[in-house]
């Protein structure tokens, strides 16, 4: 699946209604555990435990999981409640029918401590071959190994010839996402606007939006 020392195998299943059976959860979360998904396995730790790996300062392990699935899709909550559930990083292996996507979201440690994490947006492959996976372990600390495993998944999306921390490359990456959105409303109100000032006054603020989008 990714090329790992036999150190790092786990291999363990993991009952899905773990992840539900909380009072906390949702009615229609526990459906889509249900009807989504099929199998969960824990396949993997990569930790200097494991590995021969430093310590991270932020990052103390990373685990793989791997999602056997009924259908060729995942609502995102689910990841994002197991990811809630688990105070570890983890990269998520979908897989269904022979093909795979890999699935991360930046994950930082809460303000408020307590194994707490904050899970940002997530950046996903598309469905590959396995041996196609852009996954490789690169780094010499867990930290690096972790930042890595995100830019991989994400692509294009989080590349930048600038020397950013991933923290501000995500960051960055949200920035755009939101003027898109805001391009796209904009867009929408000029094709409903029939006063011609108006529209000219839009455009101008369109032009300005698009240029914050190019120079992110």
């Amino acid at each position: 699946m990714i090329e790992l020392p036999k150190s790092t195998e786990f291999n363990r299943r993991i009952p899905k209604q773990k992840f539900y059976e909380n009072l906390t959860v949702s009615p229609a979360l526990k459906r889509i555990f249900i009807d989504q998904i099929k199998v969960i396995y824990w396949r993997n730790k990569i930790a200097p435990t494991t590995m021969n790996l430093a310590a991270g300062e932020t990052v103390t392990e990373i685990e793989l999981f791997e999602i056997k699935l009924n259908e060729p899709k995942l609502d995102e909550s689910v990841l994002r409640q197991i990811d809630k559930e688990i105070p570890y990083h983890i990269v998520f292996l979908l897989e269904y029918e022979g093909k795979y996507q890999a699935w991360t979201a930046y994950k930082e440690a809460a303000i408020s401590g307590n194994n707490a994490f904050k899970v940002g947006n997530y950046y996903h492959t598309d469905w590959l071959e396995e041996s196609e996976l852009p996954l490789k372990v690169d780094g010499l600390n867990v930290d690096i190994v972790y930042e890595n495993f995100v830019r991989q998944i994400a692509g294009d999306v989080l590349q930048t010839e600038k020397q950013e921390s991933l923290k501000n490359s995500v960051e960055r990456d949200n920035q755009r996402q939101e003027l898109r959105k805001q391009l796209a409303a904009l867009q929408k109100k000029i094709r409903k606007e029939k006063q011609l000032n108006r529209q000219i006054e839009l455009n101008v603020e369109l032009k300005k939006l698009r240029k914050q989008v190019e120079e992110l």
